[in-house]
């Protein structure tokens, strides 16, 4: 057993998780000149970014691109030693697989919502193009505070748009329920669009328009060679290397604070002057319970869905897959997969990995759905497998399958869930040296989350007075995406 650590040194804090989150706020804070201990209850780090291999092809088993339109994950994985690592997709053209068949993700929508209907024939039916058709001559719609997504979009161009377009894509982002997700949160540029009335089309046209000026700065999406787990791999070695202490297998068992910040585990004690507590809401509120109960109460009500990763290897000669990064399913079509990803043909060096194969990911699993979830690894393999045979008429046998479940993996922003972050935090800025960090607050996609990071990292260095920083140094998931 390790002795109790009661050194208390100047500039000292505890990050408690391993995941990208914990991981990005400890490199902060090792570059704002702090020391850092990061505490991770498992024996991996890394949390949802997992890379992996199945038959000696890497994959990764989490996710799998980064928001490159954002700067923070881009910018981290420069920071740490990826940047020639970097790539964009091979393809980006998508499909959604819709009323029997493959047809084209429309161009020129944002989150499904299209800019015109010129491109909809097949996926929404006569009576919805019509339905779209008039929008303009609507008035506008009240959003208020906040709205669900689908209540908004259905309201301005009917729910076949919201069914078969923004249903499948939102799904691939929260595996959540479009009419109860929050338009502020989940969406923000259409909620702009809401918020200054008029019609949502003229909106999405014109935020289409200064999506294809920012072209020429690059690709939207970013995967990293080796896969997206190599992150929070290539973060944490560069923790150490700067000083930082990382622990794994070390949960925390207690949080208290008397001056400063006692942090308790099996092994013993750890004494700070700061904590980042980089965990989801549910873990979060545990530790919390006795130091801001009103925090953690809030912190219980945030709910999470779950969903399951089928990763197939096929022999190349035997698989016949049509062009483009895979497929989204819309819910309303019955079908159990949600989506499929052709991840040789996305990303070059997973088919560089055997040119004789090619990998291609499903997933299963949306907010409220667990029926599916509870069957054995092999039932959700031939579910896989046969709802792959009907889109795409997959019939070889592969390889090698895996399954990877990631149990209350995604946190939902419902509506209101922005003014439920803001509670949380007001209860908690009584705690002096104390911030939370993770996809449970500010945004589920990576480079929001290493933002989420690198602000509770600034709000504890800003909160301690104790600390010793150095002010001028600074750091900077689906086939549809």
């Amino acid at each position: 057993m390790r002795e109790t650590d009661t050194r208390t040194e100047p500039g000292h804090v505890v990050v408690i998780g391993g995941g990208i989150a914990g991981l990005a706020a400890a490199h902060h804070l090792l570059q704002r000149g702090a020391r850092v201990t990061v505490l991770e209850a498992s024996d991996r780090l890394g949390g949802k970014l997992h890379a992996g291999e199945i038959t000696g092809v890497r994959v990764d088993l989490g996710a799998e691109s980064m928001l490159a339109r954002r700067p923070e994950a881009v910018a981290l994985a420069r920071e740490v030693g990826l940047g020639e690592r970097l790539q964009a997709p091979a393809t980006a053209s998508a499909s959604l697989w819709t009323r029997g068949a493959l047809r084209p993700m429309p161009k020129g929508h944002v989150m499904g919502v299209p800019a015109d209907a010129d491109s909809l024939a097949g996926v929404v039916s006569e009576e919805g193009l019509a339905r779209i058709a008039r929008e303009s001559e609507l008035p506008p719609t009240e959003v208020g505070e906040d709205i669900a997504v689908g209540e908004y979009v259905a309201a301005r161009v009917g729910r076949e748009v919201v069914d078969r377009l923004v249903e499948p894509l939102l799904g691939g982002v929260y595996a959540g329920d479009s009419y109860r997700l929050s338009l502020r949160m989940a969406v923000p540029q259409l909620y702009e669009v809401a918020r200054a009335g008029g019609s949502l089309l003229d909106g999405v046209r014109e935020l289409q328009e200064r999506a294809a000026a920012r072209q020429a700065a690059g690709p939207v999406f970013m995967g990293i060679e080796g896969g997206v787990g190599q992150l929070p791999l290539a973060v944490a070695e560069s923790v150490r290397a700067r000083g930082g202490e990382i622990r794994t297998g070390t949960p925390v068992t207690g949080l208290s604070r008397d001056g400063g910040w006692t942090v308790r585990t099996a092994e013993g004690t750890v004494q700070a002057d700061a904590v980042v507590v980089a965990l989801p809401a549910p873990q979060a509120a545990r530790l919390l319970d006795t130091l801001a109960p009103a925090a953690a109460t809030e912190l219980r009500t945030v709910e999470y869905a779950s969903m399951a990763l089928t990763a197939h290897v096929f022999r190349r000669d035997e698989t016949d897959l049509p062009p483009g990064s895979g497929f989204l399913v819309p819910p309303v079509d019955g079908q159990r997969i949600k989506a499929a990803t052709f991840a040789s043909q996305k990303w070059q060096w997973i088919a560089d990995e055997d040119p004789e194969l090619v990998v291609v990911r499903t997933s299963v699993g949306r907010y409220g759905e667990t029926e599916i979830l509870e069957r054995e690894d092999g039932e959700i393999v031939e579910i896989s497998r046969e709802d792959l045979k009907s889109a795409l008429g997959v019939t070889a046998e592969p390889v090698a399958s895996r399954v990877i479940r990631w149990n209350n993996g995604l946190p939902q922003y419902p509506v209101g869930h922005q003014a439920k972050v803001a509670r949380i935090r007001e209860h908690l800025a009584h705690l002096e040296g104390l911030a939370v960090c993770g996809a449970a607050y500010d945004g589920v996609g990576i480079p929001a989350v290493i933002a989420s990071a690198r602000a509770a990292a600034d709000q504890v260095l800003q909160g301690t007075g104790q600390l010793s920083v150095n002010p001028g140094e600074t750091m900077f998931g689906g086939a549809g995406q």
